[in-house]
């Protein structure tokens, strides 16, 4: 059975709402003053918490580290005009406190996570890419806070690994199921892993970070179980940048929450009339009804009778119980009948 973890006050798993991120990863393109609408925004939304990434270039990557098709400048380039500082970090977890959303960070690097310790944050994030830096997440584990990893560009066995590692020195793990394409394909997307997920790390939250440019991948992984739902998010879908392409706008996003929340609701399990049924059930179900003439002592037939709404006489599924009975009065065409229409003890 898979656990909960816990973030400032909110417990995350089993049997709780969907804890729903909005990553603003470097979308705000290091202006404090577009992070802080961000916020504002992922809070109008209904997010849980928004989350922000920093970086420290030169401890994270060598200058002339080859670039994915989704960068329009080297990334090393792009992070050193863009990325937030520890002191906007500052600012902007306070503004979060202000307004009551969630301050979550995306370290990447030991040394961006051991500044970010500094802040007292809630939790850390691990992006993909650091996955499988075993050093590294064992490094952030040890701070004792909940840490949340997205499993992109990974294998099964490379997961095992990083969850083994962890788990050996913090009980306090999620892992996000992942596809590392900016945007991906939906047949690379495999959402039924998190079940398997589920299934092989017992002992973690299990959710579902997504870079599709819609919202339907995410709704299929709550209703599989998804407990953590990560979406890139953007101030306007057309500003160019390296996450342009995966985000969605702030509407989207509280599209996103109303559904999950929808989805939620409807995910139980019993199987039982409900009291707003009860009334419906009177006119939609089928009674029997005469299709012809019928004469005092006539034995009933089944061209005699068939079903018709309301359900409010003998139910359809007793006509055999019917049929061979005899009548004891004149019942006309097209009438709903009743156990009195018959002569009592026959059949």
């Amino acid at each position: 059975m898979n656990k909960t973890i816990k973030i400032s006050d909110r417990e995350i798993g089993l049997n709780q709402p969907c804890y729903i991120i909005a990553e603003a990863c470097d979308n705000h393109l290091g202006d404090s003053n577009v992070a802080r609408a961000m916020i504002r925004e992922a809070h109008r939304a209904g997010a849980d918490a928004i989350k922000f990434q920093h970086h420290l270039p030169d401890e994270e990557m060598l200058p002339d580290t080859p670039m994915s098709d989704n960068f329009q400048e080297p990334l090393y380039e792009f992070l050193l005009k863009y990325a937030l500082t520890l002191e906007q970090h500052k600012e902007l977890k306070s503004y979060c406190e202000e307004l009551g959303i969630e301050y979550i960070c995306t370290p990447f690097s030991f040394a961006a996570a051991k500044e970010l310790r500094s802040l007292n944050v809630s939790a850390y994030k691990i992006g993909s890419g650091e996955m499988t830096d075993v050093p590294t997440v064992v490094g952030i584990a040890n701070f004792g806070k909940p840490i949340i990893i997205s499993t992109g560009m990974c294998t099964f066995e490379e997961m095992e690994r990083t969850y083994k590692s962890v788990i050996s020195q913090n009980s306090s793990l999620a892992l996000l199921n992942c596809v590392s394409e900016y945007p991906p394909l939906y047949e690379d997307i495999n959402i039924d892993v998190i079940t398997i997920m589920k299934k092989s790390f017992p002992l973690a939250v299990i959710g579902h970070s997504d870079h599709t440019p819609d919202l339907y991948t995410c709704f299929a992984a709550v209703t599989l179980g998804a407990s953590i739902i990560e979406k890139h998010v953007i101030i306007d879908k057309e500003q160019p940048g390296p996450d342009q392409s995966v985000s969605i706008d702030f509407n989207d996003l509280a599209e996103l929450v109303d559904g999950v929340r929808k989805i939620e609701s409807a995910r139980g399990i019993s199987k039982e009339v409900h009291s707003r049924e009860e009334s419906i059930r009177e006119w939609a179900f089928r009674s029997i009804v005469t299709t012809c003439e019928i004469k005092s002592g006539e034995v009933i037939n089944r061209d005699m009778i068939w079903s018709k709404r309301p359900g409010t006489g003998i139910p359809s599924h007793r006509m055999e119980e019917i049929i061979g009975r005899r009548a004891n009065r004149d019942i006309e065409k097209n009438v709903m009948l009743s156990w009195s229409d018959f002569v009592s003890g026959e059949k």
